[in-house]
């Protein structure tokens, strides 16, 4: 390396975006990913003991894929080659790993090759490493966006250990941060800047867990935000909101708004109003609202509501809840618009509710309730010397798989708990089971 190589690569360092600057250089300073790099946890004492294996990160961008290689980089013995699937090719590869058998045979340094978007390098690119990985010559880092089960070699799969990165937690990104504005090395901590509470709070909601998200909107803040009289720069909610394009709404998720606006929307689509249920979906999502949490709400929506008038609703809504932890945002929205308009438009029926309600004062009231004998367990020695399962009849062997027989406890008499609705698929339950009349009573 020449004078102006070195020159080159200071300007750079010093140039580059914060969130490059930012990442940690040693397992303490990461933060977030608890469940596979904490204390504890097998790839922490990996890289600490300097014995890493083959290994694939699998995340969403700004989750630190590449901060932990870089970590790793920083740690171990063991030469590091970094390449990214997007740019380098074959040729690349094969120099990489003709450094790797010069590195391994003259001295004995083992090498880690990280390759960033492993799934972008294509089936014969991916085939090539195999041998190597295989023989030890290299220790491959594959870092990928995509599920590695569908988009890397079944064969470097299985000679790799997979780790799932996690989105960052709202306070992991206050974290990071608040260690950006105060650090003088790598960070803003020269410009004598502060953020209010709520800016810190804006940007960790609106980049969704990636870091890399948050850290350039806090940069552009500092780079553009005049100093106030006493020579700070002050980053308030509405100069976090223009730094990332965002008209900012005062939504705090503590407070009336964020239960006033929730209720809104269970409430409308409850009422059969899509077109609500839609505003205060789109209203939360543009606020910073958790969209795990909106998925959860119309889960219960979908049961509590519409229930069994259209039992297709709640597999609509368990599906979308699945759906947006996989996606993430912003085409999360689109899955939970679905929904809403699925649930708010579908009959509905609360029986279930008052149902389960109903059952369990009845238990309450209750509390020396018998199960009749015949509907006692019957799979073990002795049972039928105690008159367990006798005389218990099997629906099965009975027209229309059907009998009359008795099921609640003698002292219930006849209550009814599930009170049948005449609302969309519950009509046609209530109608099979007028065919069943007298049902409770003893044939």
């Amino acid at each position: 390396m020449d004078l102006f190589d070195y020159a080159r690569q200071n300007n750079l360092k010093r140039e580059s975006p914060l969130a490059s600057r930012m990442r940690p250089t040693s397992l303490e300073e990461v933060v977030g990913q608890e469940h596979i790099i904490g204390r504890d946890k097998l790839l922490y004492r990996a890289i600490a003991a300097d014995k890493l294996s083959s290994i694939i990160l699998y995340g969403p961008p700004g989750v630190g894929k590449t901060t932990i290689a870089q970590v790793i980089a920083h740690t171990t013995m063991a030469e590091f080659t970094e390449l990214s699937a997007t740019a380098a090719g074959k040729k690349d590869m094969e120099e990489a790993v003709k450094r790797a058998e010069e590195s391994l045979g003259m001295y004995g340094a083992r090498t880690i090759l990280f390759i960033d978007e492993i799934h972008r390098f294509n089936k014969s690119q991916q085939d090539f490493l195999l041998p190597y990985v295989e023989n030890g010559t290299v220790i491959l880092i594959g870092a990928t966006t995509e599920n590695p089960y569908f988009e890397v070699n079944s064969a470097l799969i299985s000679r790799s250990l997979i780790f799932e990165l996690k989105p960052l937690s709202r306070e992991n990104i206050i974290t990071l941060l608040k260690r950006a504005l105060s650090d003088e090395e790598k960070g803003l901590g020269a410009y004598n800047a502060y953020a209010d509470d709520e800016a810190l709070d804006f940007l960790a909601n609106y980049c969704d867990g990636d870091a890399r998200s948050a850290l350039n909107g806090i940069e552009l803040a500092v780079m553009t935000t005049p100093r106030d009289e006493d020579g700070r720069i002050h980053i308030t909610l509405e100069v976090a909101g223009e730094c990332i394009q965002h008209r900012v709404v005062r939504y705090d998720k503590t407070g009336d708004n964020h239960y006033d606006t929730i209720s809104a929307f269970i409430k409308s689509m409850r009422g059969s109003d899509p077109d609500a249920a839609i505003f205060y979906l789109a209203k939360m999502l543009y606020d910073g609202e958790d969209i795990k949490f909106i998925a959860r709400r119309m889960m219960i929506c979908a049961s509590e509501d519409v229930g069994n008038a259209d039992p297709q609703a709640l597999q609509v809504a368990v599906a979308a809840s699945l759906a947006v932890e996989r996606v993430g945002m912003p085409e999360a929205q689109i899955i939970l618009s679905q929904a809403a308009a699925y649930i708010a438009t579908a009959p509905k029926s609360n029986s279930a509710v008052e149902a389960i309600f109903a059952a369990t004062r009845a238990v309450k009231e209750t509390p020396s309730l018998t199960v009749p004998p015949y509907l006692q367990d019957a799979h073990y020695s002795g049972a039928e010397k105690l008159g367990r399962g006798t005389g218990y009849k099997y629906a099965h062997d009975y027209p229309d798989h059907y009998v009359k027989q008795r099921y609640l406890p003698y002292e219930l008499g006849d209550m009814t708990f599930y009170d049948i609705s005449e609302m969309g698929y519950e009509k046609k339950i209530k109608e099979h089971m007028k065919k069943h009349k007298n049902r409770k009573g003893d044939e």
